[in-house]
């Protein structure tokens, strides 16, 4: 097409001024000459180059006909289609001109945006695709440059290369697969059939760009970006706050496994239940949208979105929230004051079990690799076997970069390396002396920003596998272990369980990670009997009830055992601390109003009173809170010798920099929600601060530093992380168990061995490598053992390691 006046598409449309091009399309501003003259965008599909005449033609039917099925959508957040027609052989698109600007054209103009609205773009654009998704259209090719932000709308844009999920037809054998590499989920750029799930990976890629201010993959060239995708997690947010859970559940690989958009929904509401009202800031000196020029996507990443004429005033972004903090008194139970300002809904929380500051996030450019079969290997052999994998791998990718880089069009079929299932018979098939597998499943985060720990107690559940198989700890027993991703999301813990359950070879289970998490994972298992060992949970409520605060203790599971102390514990462990050995007497006691902050200022402030200190004053705070000035000027005049806070790092972060800012310069101390890498990391004013951990390190200890040699003799290319260790205890309890059950049938696994697994751990003592490995009657460890942390020189630096107070 050209741009003289004298041409008329389809008769009727005069092109004015060609406003964006990509790597896909052509647009213009034109004028529809049968409607007064009514602004309209005309975009022209540019075929890929090189494509014969046959596929030339099945892809104009293919735009056409999707594009006219996209005319009968009506929705407020997708773009109106006014017409479809073709001119010179290619499909032309009008559709209506939005005046504003891209996603894409506001991230490379302002940067990144703020948390609160990132969640009202994801909200409206996720409202847009259920509609889409509703008339069977999938969009294909979600990207911060086909969301276009008006004054009072954000629309998506581009459906005219949507796929129609019950198409029938394919553009001939070719499989071209359209989309932008950086937004496709792994089963897109495999070829595979196109469902609902790849708009979501694409939505959740776009979101984590606009809150992080890059893509969830960073890699040099398609190649490594296409291996990044298929095999490695994605980089942990470090901006998202309570975006983070969603943007780890949209980038999950597996597609039956990713969030829907119901739940995506709820997740975003959330969100922006517990976040500030968004307001709109002056315009930019020049009176455009923002501060660059006419938001005209750079084709650099092979944009072919539909660019938006300037908009007369930006969109909003939210401002700062106003301090939220509460009135106290000079004791600990002081009334407190409501906050008027406060949202009433629960904020939506930070993982509670943050990531080791010691284990850092493995980098972009090293692959991942997850657990390992239970045969003998020996040191130089898994790395040869993992190396071959990737050579596999490499080879169909590289056979597809050709066409990438030539069309940004993508095909090939990757075949996953999944181990061949284990020999043997079922567990519990009543055999004496006959080799029967029995599966222990493990239940962790391996992938998203609790990855790096997750993939460690994976391992370790592995290494303890391992070692019990080549030493044959149990006679004509195989032990494998069935590791599933909870991405340390509780939305998945119910279908975890369910695939565990269904399983007849799985005796056990090693998990989860976070608390959140069991809560909808061990009811299920517990149903069905199966004996569950976590290595890391803290939540009192999962052992002592719902009632344990007021002194009534009832056990709701009795399958479920924890081989780590819990929150009960860290209070007065921290009270004795400050008390004892840093001679503190005067306490200021803040909590975030979560069941861990709350649990943890309940139990200091028994202890800390007890030893006879004050508590001086005592207040919450919400987690969305930016400034606490007001709280800094009390916890000033209170006279207090040290603040204790009960939260999380995100939240202590700021309260401890603002209150070292108003001269309040006393250590501010945490649970283990607050020791975190990030909590340094963010907060220039954390030298001094303290913190309690669950459990000792490793290296303490002659069994911990064993386990610690034997790990990475192993080979395992991840550290163990702190809960290691422990993995491996609470894996180690599952297969002595096993071998009380064979014991007391003689020899054979009955056929019930599943039902009689909970007794069998509730029975077990032995020596592991954190110590004493025993359960009360609650099902929790007798080991209570606690660590206390001291950020020095900006870094954490073990002070004292020992059991909990009694």
């Amino acid at each position: 097409m050209t741009e003289q006046n004298s041409e008329l598409i389809a008769g009727r449309y005069q092109l004015v001024e060609r406003i964006g091009q990509g790597g896909m399309g052509r647009v213009w501003r034109g004028l529809d000459q049968q409607l007064f003259d009514r602004e309209v965008a005309v975009k022209e599909i540019l075929f890929p180059p090189g494509m014969d005449d046959g596929d030339r033609a099945a892809l104009l039917r293919r735009f056409t006909g999707e594009a006219r099925a996209a005319v009968t959508l009506s929705h407020p957040g997708i773009i109106t289609i006014h017409d479809v027609v073709e001119h010179h052989g290619s499909p032309v698109i009008v559709m209506e001109l939005i005046r504003g600007e891209s996603l894409a054209a506001a991230l490379r103009g302002r940067g990144r945006l703020p948390v609160r609205r990132v969640a009202e773009i994801g909200a409206a654009v996720l409202d847009a695709l259920t509609e889409a998704h509703a008339a069977r259209i999938i969009h294909r090719d979600i990207k911060p440059d086909n969301v276009l932000l008006a004054k009072d709308r954000v629309v998506l844009t581009d459906f005219g290369i949507a796929h129609l999920a019950d198409a029938t037809t394919k553009l001939s054998h070719s499989g071209i697969v359209i989309g932008t590499p950086q937004y496709m989920p792994p089963e897109q750029l495999e070829g595979k059939r196109p469902t609902p799930a790849n708009d979501l990976w694409a939505l959740g890629a776009t979101l984590y760009h606009a809150v992080e201010g890059h893509p969830p993959f960073a890699a040099e060239g398609l190649h490594a970006l296409a291996v990044a995708v298929f095999t490695r997690p994605h980089q942990p947010p470090v901006h998202a706050g309570p975006l983070a859970p969603l943007l780890d559940a949209l980038l999950t690989k597996d597609p039956a496994e990713r969030v829907g958009a119901a739940e995506a929904a709820r997740m975003l509401a959330s969100v922006l239940r517990a976040s500030g009202p968004t307001v709109t800031p002056p315009p930019a000196p020049d009176g455009s949208a923002g501060t660059g020029s006419a938001p005209v996507p750079d084709g650099s990443a092979g944009s072919d979105s539909v660019p938006s004429a300037p908009e007369e005033a930006p969109p909003g972004t939210p401002a700062p929230r106003t301090a939220t903090v509460l009135d106290s008194g000079s004791a600990a139970d002081a009334p407190r004051r409501p906050v008027p300002d406060r949202p009433s809904e629960p904020p939506v929380p930070v993982p509670d079990r943050p990531s080791d500051p010691r284990v850092p996030v493995p980098p972009a450019g090293d692959p991942v690799t997850l657990g390992m079969p239970a045969t003998k290997l020996g040191p130089g052999s898994r790395t040869s076997a993992r190396r071959g994998a990737l050579t596999r791998r490499s080879v169909v990718l590289g056979a597809a970069l050709a066409t990438l880089a030539a069309g940004s069009v993508l095909t090939w079929t990757l075949t996953g390396d999944e181990d061949a299932p284990g020999g043997g018979g079922a567990a519990g098939d009543g055999k004496a002396g006959s080799s029967v597998t029995v599966v222990i499943g493990v239940d962790a985060p391996l992938s998203g920003g609790m990855s790096a720990m997750g993939v460690g107690i994976k391992n370790s559940a592995d290494l303890a596998v391992r070692t019990a198989n080549e030493t044959r700890h149990v006679p004509g027993v195989t032990f494998e272990i069935k590791a599933l991703d909870d991405v340390a999301d509780p939305a998945r813990g119910e279908a975890n369980a369910a695939r565990f359950v269904s399983d007849e070879k799985v005796l056990g289970v090693v998990g989860p990670f976070n608390s959140g998490v069991a809560q909808t994972l061990v009811p299920p298992l517990a149903r069905a009997g199966m004996a569950v060992v976590s290595p890391s949970n803290t939540n009192p409520v999962l052992t002592l009830g719902p009632d344990w605060a007021a002194g009534t203790t009832s056990r709701p599971y009795s399958t479920y055992f924890r081989t780590v102390t819990t929150d009960v514990d860290q209070g007065p462990m921290a009270a004795q601390y400050l008390h004892g050995k840093a001679k503190k007497t005067k306490v200021y006691l803040v909590d975030d109003t979560s069941a861990h902050g709350t649990t943890l200022t309940k139990g200091f402030t028994t202890e800390f009173t007890k030893l006879g200190g004050t508590v001086v004053g005592t207040e919450q705070v919400h987690p969305a809170e930016l400034t606490f000035a007001g709280l800094a000027a009390r916890a000033r005049s209170s006279g207090a010798d040290a603040v204790y806070f009960g939260g999380y790092y995100d939240t202590a972060g700021r309260l401890s920099q603002q209150l070292k800012q108003a001269g309040v310069t006393v250590p501010l101390m945490g649970g283990d929600g607050i020791f975190d890498q990030q909590y340094l990391t963010a907060n220039p004013k954390a030298e001094g601060d303290l913190a309690t951990n669950i459990g000792a390190p490793a290296e303490e200890s002659a069994a911990g530093q064993d386990f610690l040699a034997r790990y990475r003799n192993a080979g395992y290319p991840e550290a163990a992380g702190w809960y290691g260790p422990y993995a491996y205890d609470a894996t180690w309890s599952l297969i002595e168990a096993v071998k009380g059950v064979a014991a007391a049938n003689g020899g054979a696994l009955p056929s019930d061995s599943r039902a009689k697994l909970p007794q069998a751990v509730a029975r077990q003592s032995f020596d592991g490598v954190t110590g004493r490995v025993a359960f009360d009657g609650n099902g929790d460890t007798v080991n209570r053992g606690l660590t206390v942390y001291a950020v020095q020189g900006g870094a954490w630096a073990m002070m004292t390691s020992g059991p909990a107070p009694r």
